[in-house]
């Protein structure tokens, strides 16, 4: 007997197109809070969403639209006046009303969500109101983000700037809890003169960021130090959206083992590996954090360590989705990043992946759109071929030759020189070994002044 797997928690989504928003890019937005949803295991059954000037300051959206999103999860639909009092029974709750025109009914009682997902940043007390009118818990994408985030985060250094994140987000939503906890008190780690219970966990957190913010720098200076080790190599860093491929590219141009799976930022570490089959020039691979629309910038403020592996690179290769159908928004977003941690003037190339899912009048429109970029599949072996051969063209057109006598008594110049250069030939006679060396100018002149 086949267990069965338990129902995924429903949830249905909020979202309020503005004025200056288009049609495309706001229906975008809200297919990929879809797709975040799916990440977190949340089955997604409805939508509800309004035009409107700006949000709504008490609970985002107009009263007619507040009931409407009340049908979904079977709240009040209405803001309760005063302290917040117990949920409406079901028998309080209203009965299902018919939805506006073009949009879709509100499910039975048996199918009713128990989250609301908004696709907006909220204020801690919009969030309170449409908990209060909707009686469902509301997460803003904020939210939903850095829950995937803490999901996701697997080495200690990721978990702890995903907590960092995620405690700074907390933090100004701590509200009063009631129940007697206001009383003024004191004693030893308890709270001070005249500190309420919601100031007690602030307080709180704030030493607790601060603790996780000591251990977190001790862990980027050991970082920082192996950048350092490898600043003289040859360094690429894949960037892009989430989920545009850049662990696929990861796994074709170095041949690593790296986790690939189609979520939403399945990777979250930094992973570099060297560039496979090694050739006359050695390239170190970084794989780095996807990117989104309204990415916390208190995530990107804690992974500013794990981005400099992108900003203190030779090149950049911006990793996209050609496949989706908003893969220009998601180009803007990620120089938008890149921008803000100071990888906008890196050099960079534009990889338009996955190729294989497009026809042939697609592909042909795209390349004529983005001359300057590689339209390619990190399936297909000869597309990683390419841009193998890309890499390796733009790290070795300044590369110079040069003939080298080294003395036996410093042969550790002739394992510099393979490390760092392409030996095209190697003799020994009399005077030492005799190296034909093909490196970069920097490299020669370091190898020529270890020989006096």
């Amino acid at each position: 007997m086949s267990a069965t797997a338990p129902p995924r928690p429903r949830a249905v989504l909020l979202g309020v197109q503005l004025s200056v928003v288009a049609d495309g890019e706001f229906a975008s937005s809200l297919d990929e809070l879809a797709r975040l949803a799916k990440t977190l295991g949340f089955e997604v059954v409805g939508r509800v969403t309004q035009r409107r000037g700006r949000l709504e300051t008490g609970a985002v959206v107009g009263a007619g639209k507040l009931k409407e999103l009340a049908e979904w999860t079977g709240g009040s639909g209405e803001v309760p006046v005063g302290p917040p009092g117990k949920r409406r029974s079901d028998e309080e709750r209203p009965g299902d009303a018919e939805p506006e025109p073009g949009g879709e009914r509100a499910p039975a009682e048996a199918a009713r969500a128990g989250l609301v997902l908004v696709d907006h940043e909220l204020t801690p007390s919009q969030a309170r109101n449409l908990e209060r009118a909707t009686g469902a818990e509301v997460l803003d994408r904020t939210a939903v983000i850095l829950a995937i985030f803490q999901r996701h985060a697997r080495s200690r250094e990721a978990r702890l700037q995903v907590e960092i994140a995620r405690l700074a987000y907390i933090a100004p939503r701590l509200r009063e809890t009631g129940g007697g906890r206001d009383r003024e008190g004191g004693g030893i780690g308890g709270r001070g003169a005249g500190e309420s219970a919601s100031e007690l966990d602030r307080r709180k957190v704030r030493d607790r960021i601060a603790e996780l913010r000591a251990e977190l720098a001790a862990i980027e200076r050991e970082a920082g130090t192996r950048r350092v080790r490898r600043a003289q190599a040859n360094r690429v860093a894949l960037v892009g959206y989430t989920n545009a491929g850049k662990s696929s590219w990861m796994r074709a141009l170095t041949g690593s083992d790296v986790r690939v799976e189609d979520k939403l930022f399945a990777t979250l570490g930094t992973t570099v590996r060297a560039l496979a089959p090694p050739g006359a020039t050695h390239v170190l691979v970084s794989d780095t954090v996807g990117f989104i629309k309204h990415l916390p910038h208190d995530l990107v403020a804690s992974f500013r360590s794990t981005l400099d592996e992108a900003r203190e690179s030779d090149l950049l290769l911006h990793i996209v989705d050609a496949s989706d159908p908003a893969f220009e928004a998601q180009m803007a977003v990620t120089r938008e990043v890149l921008a803000s941690i100071g990888a906008d003037e890196v050099p960079r190339r534009v990889v338009l992946n996955k190729a294989d899912r497009l026809d042939a009048a697609r592909r042909a429109e795209i390349a004529a759109a983005h001359a300057d970029a590689l339209l390619l599949s990190a399936k297909r072996p000869e597309d990683a071929a390419m841009l193998r051969a890309a890499l390796l063209a733009f790290f070795e057109r300044d590369l110079e030759e040069d003939e080298l006598v080294v003395p036996y008594a410093l042969q550790r110049v002739v394992a510099e020189a393979h490390e760092h250069g392409h030996v095209l030939a190697e003799t020994h006679d009399a005077a030492g070994t005799r190296l034909r060396v093909r490196a970069a100018p920097a490299v020669l002149a370091r190898l020529r002044a270890a020989l006096g």
